[in-house]
């Protein structure tokens, strides 16, 4: 192993974001299931969100100029790693319960894992993302584990 993770970079696991707050409406639901082409009633209707909903909702509203030339938003949860090309490593998502109009839903990212492998090509470093996301009872929406791959 190469030793690409510094103590410093290690000590950003556990990292957490502040809770983003934000209110999910029957337009919204709408429109995201018309774009992504759903077919269900339901979903058309507003009556409930339809899967990966959740994704964009939290998403920061930036000025353009803060964009990578890529497009990508810099996620300032995380620090600056030794290896830079990203790709993606896998999204686990478990719904807990259906997202619907009206609904008040607050977001926590956590950084919760940060580690290196050896690949064919070199070394890779994986780290996770964990997101929760609450209702204002508190309940569990949705949970989502993300993991990225920088090579």
């Amino acid at each position: 192993m190469t030793g690409l993770l510094s103590t410093e970079v290690l000590s950003h696991i556990g990292r957490q974001t502040d809770p983003q707050r934000e209110i999910v409406t029957r337009r919204d639901i709408r429109k995201y299931a018309v774009a992504t082409g759903s077919r269900l009633q339901k979903y058309l209707d507003g009556d409930v969100a339809p899967p990966l909903f959740h994704l964009h909702l939290f998403w920061d509203v930036v000025p353009l100029d803060t964009l990578s030339p890529d497009g990508v938003f810099t996620d300032r949860l995380l620090p600056k790693f030794p290896l830079e090309k990203a790709m993606a490593g896998g999204l686990d998502i478990q719904y807990h319960q259906p997202i619907k109009p009206g609904d008040w839903l607050t977001a926590t990212r956590t950084l919760s894992n940060i580690y290196e492998k050896a690949g064919r090509s070199g070394a890779l470093i994986f780290y996770e993302v964990m997101m929760e996301i609450r209702n204002d009872a508190g309940e569990l929406v949705v949970s989502e584990k993300t993991t990225r791959i920088l090579r």
